[in-house]
């Protein structure tokens, strides 16, 4: 199947397979998709995959994470994974990932043994589906040309997955809006029946969009004007299976920003309405003095 798979989606599929050094050390390598520094969902689709390695008979339920330093795209990453645990249901995995001998990410996660339970869930917004929707990456040219040139490679450049938002941004006159949006999600073809391999995509691709809901009030966008934003934390929720070859809601609201850190939620739901995943982030959101590059402040003290 790989052989006639996309290609951009088969060379994620090869970044998030790593290569196995010992028993509990992976090395991965990154790619470039026009952020400053290593993609952040790149990192945790990568250590979700080492851990992955790890268990056996179980699947994710959860994952907590921290972004500790920038990444570099040069250089390789160590994952090393850490069994911290095997009990009668649940397995615990912690992987920090290395670069240059130091940490530069951390994340803890929970495997189960699938098991029935009680059931109930939220329910899903009231939106139009993705049919008839404009993909992210087919923006009108006139509206591109406003664009920065690193923004609008980030926009327009070949993905694995699919964009299409319900509602539009204009990136290049931005304005004050509530902070909810959705966009529907789908890999751009089809992919293995592998579960683990469907978690680590959701993974990389919950990184997405997440944090610039919290700039929506502010008529900021991320990649235009002196804003510095960078993912802290990121948390991640498996409550079903699903397969991102299929067509996913993610419906993502801001309840806060404060601190220059904004917050921001996140839920997956498949098109009949099934909750498959939710997520949480707090991430640094920096609004940067235009005439000195210093953070904006009424207290003098607190200007970086």
């Amino acid at each position: 199947m790989a052989g006639t798979m996309h290609a951009v989606l088969t060379d994620l599929i090869q970044l998030l397979v790593l290569e196995r050094i010992e028993d509990n050390i992976f090395r991965g390598e990154s790619r470039d998709i026009g952020s400053a520094q290593v993609f952040g969902g790149q990192v945790l689709g990568q250590a979700l995959s080492a851990a992955h390695r790890t268990v056996e008979g179980r699947v994710a339920h959860s994952l907590h994470a921290y972004f500790l330093r920038r990444g570099d795209m040069e250089a390789p990453i160590i994952y090393e994974v850490d069994r911290a645990r095997d009990g009668g249901s649940f397995s615990m995995r912690r992987v920090v990932a290395i670069q240059h001998g130091r940490p530069i990410f951390n994340l803890a996660a929970s495997f189960q043994t699938l098991e029935e339970g009680l059931e109930h869930q939220a329910e899903m917004p009231d939106v139009k589906g993705p049919d008839g929707l404009q993909d992210v990456t087919d923006m009108a040219a006139d509206k591109l040309a406003m664009i920065p040139e690193k923004m609008r490679r980030f926009l327009t450049d070949k993905r694995p997955f699919e964009f299409r938002p319900l509602q539009s941004i204009n990136f290049s006159r931005p304005e004050k809006l509530p902070p909810v949006k959705q966009v529907w999600i789908r890999a751009v073809d089809r992919l293995p029946d592998d579960l683990a391999l469907h978690q680590a995509l959701l993974a990389y691709v919950s990184d997405y969009e997440l944090l610039g809901t919290s700039v929506l009030p502010h008529a900021l966008v991320f990649g235009r004007g002196r804003i510095q934003m960078a993912s802290l934390d990121h948390v991640l929720w498996f409550h079903r299976a699903c397969r991102v070859d299929e067509w996913l809601l993610y419906s993502f609201d801001s309840p806060n920003a404060s601190g220059a850190r904004g917050f921001a939620r996140g839920q997956f739901f498949k098109r009949d309405g099934t909750l498959v995943a939710s997520t949480a982030q707090e991430g640094l959101v920096r609004v940067l003095d235009e005439n000195r590059g210093k953070t904006k402040s009424s207290d003098p003290r607190l200007q970086v």
